[in-house]
């Protein structure tokens, strides 16, 4: 496996991620940030950031599959979340959750989660990229 995730005992250990990813692979792939759209470009849990953040794991699965690569591949994840407050965390991880579930593995590559003040869309409360490293 070309990713081995690591939790430093100097540094605090987050449920939600490892603080280090160490990669080996040949092939270094970049998803662009997904939204909650469709294939259609209609966007899925409008308001409602639970059901955004779902749907765009789900499509951040999509585009690694179709290069070939899964969840297990991720190396880094950024989320951007229009108007963060640390009183939408739950809503949050209830989406990761769900994706999770459906995906049948749980996102825990380091990750970065930032509060922007708009996103390209004014629907869109979330966009998560990824960098995923294949052999």
């Amino acid at each position: 496996m070309p990713i081995t995730l690591v939790n430093p005992k100097e540094l605090p250990k987050i449920d939600a991620y490892h603080q280090v990813s160490v990669a080996t692979g040949a092939v270094l792939i970049h998803v662009a940030g997904q939204v909650s759209w469709d294939a259609e470009t209609n966007t899925i849990g409008a308001g409602d950031l639970a059901a955004q953040v779902e749907q765009s794991y789900l499509n951040v699965a999509k585009a690694l599959a179709e290069v070939g690569a899964t969840f297990a591949d991720v190396v880094k994840l950024t989320v951007y979340v229009v108007d963060w407050t640390p009183d939408k965390m739950n809503g949050f991880e209830d989406g990761v959750a769900r994706a999770a579930a459906k995906l049948g593995v749980t996102p825990a590559a380091p990750g970065t989660l930032i509060g922007v003040a708009a996103l390209a869309s004014p629907e869109h409360l979330v966009e998560v990229e990824a960098t995923a490293v294949l052999d």
